[in-house]
């Protein structure tokens, strides 16, 4: 009789025992992974103190800047003649301040980056570039009568042009050339513009950021500021 009970115990405790392993196993696969999770979070909040950090970096070029994106190409021009396909206001590391680097187009087709002090307008320097797309530079400009400084200053009424490019494959590669040009204003998300190199109309590109108030509508009126 005694051996029956002890018999009846282990069984009942065994299957207890199996009953609980069973559910910590199935409760086991339901909890979220808090480690991964965590190192989640902790990237987006890096990569937001990087965005953080790019935005001060931006307001302190834009600040120090006095010579605007159109004036920093006539510079550069003057100091190799050529064609402007881009101006860029910068970070230059050798000297830690604020540059233009404005690449110019040659017409023997070599390609020059030159370095422009925003606070002067006078050329710190100058480099040649091995670049092979002159070919499709010029086509996409072939006809056209709004260089980088027209788009640069075209686009200025909507804030401090931080940066002028030519996009010769077109908005979506729609093969439609078109200026690129990303503007700054205080407490504001960067913005992007196109502008037509045959016309010079100014409309909105995508904006920068979710902060940005631009969803890509067209709004080529001044801002209010």
């Amino acid at each position: 009789m005694k051996r029956n009970i002890v018999i009846a115990a282990v069984t009942a405790a065994a299957l207890v025992a199996g009953g609980t392993a069973t559910a910590l196993t199935a409760t086991g696969d339901d909890r979220p992974d808090t480690g991964t999770a965590r190192h989640a979070d902790d990237a987006r909040a890096a990569d937001d103190r990087d965005d953080d950090a790019d935005d001060r970096d931006d307001d302190m070029r834009v600040a120090v800047a006095k010579v605007t994106a159109a004036d920093a190409v006539a510079s550069a021009l003057r100091e190799r003649p050529g064609t402007a396909v881009s101006a860029e206001l910068d970070g230059d590391d050798d000297r830690e301040r604020a540059v233009w680097e404005v690449d110019v187009l040659a017409g023997d087709g070599a390609w020059h980056t030159v370095r422009v002090d925003p606070a002067t307008g006078g050329v710190l320097g100058s480099r040649t570039e091995d670049e092979d797309d002159a070919t499709e530079v010029r086509a996409a400009l072939k006809g056209t009568s709004v260089g980088a400084a027209e788009a640069a200053r075209a686009a200025a009424g909507h804030g401090t042009v931080t940066s002028v490019e030519l996009d010769e494959d077109g908005y979506f590669a729609d093969g439609r050339p078109a200026w690129e040009v990303e503007t700054r204003s205080p407490g504001k998300a960067e913005r992007d513009w196109r502008v037509d190199p045959r016309t010079g109309e100014v409309t909105a590109g995508h904006p920068h950021g979710p902060d940005s108030d631009d969803s890509g509508s067209d709004d080529s009126g001044p801002d209010d500021d």
